[in-house]
């Protein structure tokens, strides 16, 4: 008997086996040959035959301190250069010599060396953004209790600079691990337990992000209808939750990630977790939230219960108020810097094609307030009415209207369009308040008729001249995707995510993927 490939029921891929199994306690002993016939070896082979994820690890590790120690003396000589010339006073060298020592102990305490920050990327810079602060703070109180005045010169040059110098540190650490792991090295094997369409979702998401290192092996999930199931999205079952312990000792497993299960919780998923510990072996457990980041979840504990406490986005208040005021700040800088391209490529529009320079089109905004959206025209001025004959060509996600070839874009606007140098009049938007520069994707009112509940809390926070649905794909993604990316950012928006984005988008527009 077989199940299906369809991904309706997302269970079960392959040959099944009918014949019903006995439930075996948790830390039972594997039968001689039952594992072994289910073909639980791995095409990586055995742990002694396989790049050490733990030497890795060890190996960034070191690198990110040594990274960080170059780092804070690199800050430290650059402060003394410009604040003293050739000229440095005595105690500012001694201080210098103490900064690199406090700063690795200082991201130290802030958990920054441990292996599950490791070349995670935003919660790496986090914890390294925390520890630039605690040595401001360390540097101020140390001042204030000796009674020495410190060059506040020297200390605003000298902690921006060790941060800024860290974080290009661990970016490029982590652009090498990530490779490394893309192609097969220093990965964990991991072991999903739970049932098969949880696992599903689990599964898929290390198969589409190697670079977190994470490589599933095989899968103990229940029986479905009686039916013992083969394979779960194309990686093998070798048992039922019953048999985790047998499973990760012959697979060698390092990771075993519990997914969506009722029997694996209480006192059950306390056993699993020493037994797993006698085999120095992590184990995770998904809580079922999704796109839900990693800040917002916290651990509560009360009685003797660890309860999971999921905070409210943030979508007031003092945090949102500095990004508006970091937003209009930039927008302004960016006008007056950027003036001399506004200029020659307005001339260049005007020369190329008869028409107003700029394209001005109703957009949604945040609450549903609507506002004028400014970009560089890019198209023949009667674009809007050629569109009807065109509906064929069609090539967007089904709620925008896109073409990959499009005969009403403009020689100079296929240029602008390349670069995105289209939407710099938006940062007139920005200024007024009407954007941000990171949010979601400023829609149509047209479109906004068709949202169903979910598309509508798009709305609650000011759409962005870019986001995440720009700086993973642009134009190349579905409508669902684009949406699924939006209500992640308005879950889990933060100064850090903003940052992280606009680093991100950098590289997109150089690239110039999906843009059309």
């Amino acid at each position: 008997m077989t199940i299906g490939a369809s991904r309706e029921n997302d269970l079960a891929y392959g040959s099944t086996d009918s014949a019903p199994r006995r439930p075996r306690p948790l830390h039972a002993a594997p039968p001689a040959t039952a594992l072994r016939d289910r073909g639980l070896r791995s095409p990586l082979g055995r742990r002694g035959r396989r790049p050490d994820s733990g030497n890795l690890l060890a190996r960034y590790r070191s690198l990110a301190i040594s990274s960080d120690a170059v780092a804070a003396v690199i800050a430290t000589l650059v402060a003394l250069i410009i604040r003293y010339g050739i000229s440095w006073p005595l105690p500012y060298v001694g201080v210098s010599l103490l900064v690199p020592l406090a700063w690795i102990g200082l991201v130290a305490l802030q958990r920054g060396y441990e292996s599950r920050f490791l070349g995670t990327g935003p919660e790496e810079y986090r914890r390294a953004g925390i520890a630039s602060l605690a040595l401001f703070t360390a540097v101020a109180v140390t001042s204030y209790v000796l009674r020495r005045d410190v060059s506040r010169g020297y200390v605003l040059l000298t902690v921006p600079s060790v941060l800024i110098f860290s974080l290009v540190g661990r970016h490029l650490l982590r652009a090498w691990i990530a490779r490394l792991r893309v192609t097969g090295h220093g990965l964990q094997r991991v072991l999903v337990v739970g049932r098969a369409d949880a696992a599903v979702a689990v599964i898929d998401t290390f198969l589409q992000e190697p670079q977190h290192g994470l490589l599933v092996v095989g899968a103990c999930v229940p029986e479905s209808a009686g039916i013992a199931i083969s394979h779960v999205n194309g990686v093998p079952v070798v048992g039922d939750p019953d048999q985790i312990i047998e499973a990760v000792d012959a697979l060698d497993a390092d990771v075993v990630a519990v997914v969506s299960h009722p029997d694996l919780s209480g006192q059950s998923l306390r056993r699993l977790s020493w037994a797993l510990e006698e085999r120095s072996v992590d184990l995770v457990v998904s809580p079922g939230i999704i796109e839900v980041a990693g800040p917002r979840l916290s651990i509560r504990p009360v009685a003797g219960l660890s309860l999971l406490h999921l905070e409210r986005p943030t979508l007031g208040g003092a945090r949102m108020l500095a990004k508006t005021v970091f937003d209009r700040v930039v927008a302004a800088v960016l006008l007056v810097l950027a003036s001399p391209v506004l200029g020659v490529l307005a001339l260049a529009i005007r020369l190329e094609s008869p028409g107003p320079v700029f394209f001005r089109q109703v957009r949604v905004g945040v609450a549903g307030q609507r506002f004028t959206m400014y970009k560089f025209r890019s198209m023949v001025l009667d674009a809007e009415q050629q569109r009807s004959h065109l509906a064929e060509l069609d090539e967007g996600n089904g709620m925008l209207f896109k073409i990959r070839n499009d005969p009403r874009v403009t020689r100079v606007g296929s240029l602008i369009r390349r670069f995105s140098l289209d939407e710099l009049p938006q940062l007139i938007n920005v200024f007024r308040g009407d954007m941000s520069l990171v949010g979601p994707r400023p829609p149509l009112p047209d479109e906004v008729a068709g949202y169903d509940d979910d598309a509508i809390r798009r709305l609650r926070v000011r759409p962005g001249m870019t986001g995440l649905w720009q700086v993973s794909g642009r134009s190349d993604l579905s409508w669902e995707e684009s949406l699924r990316l939006d209500l992640r950012y308005v879950d889990n928006w933060s100064m850090a995510l903003d940052l992280s984005i606009l680093w991100r988008t950098w590289r997109a527009v150089v690239q110039g993927g999906g843009a059309y």
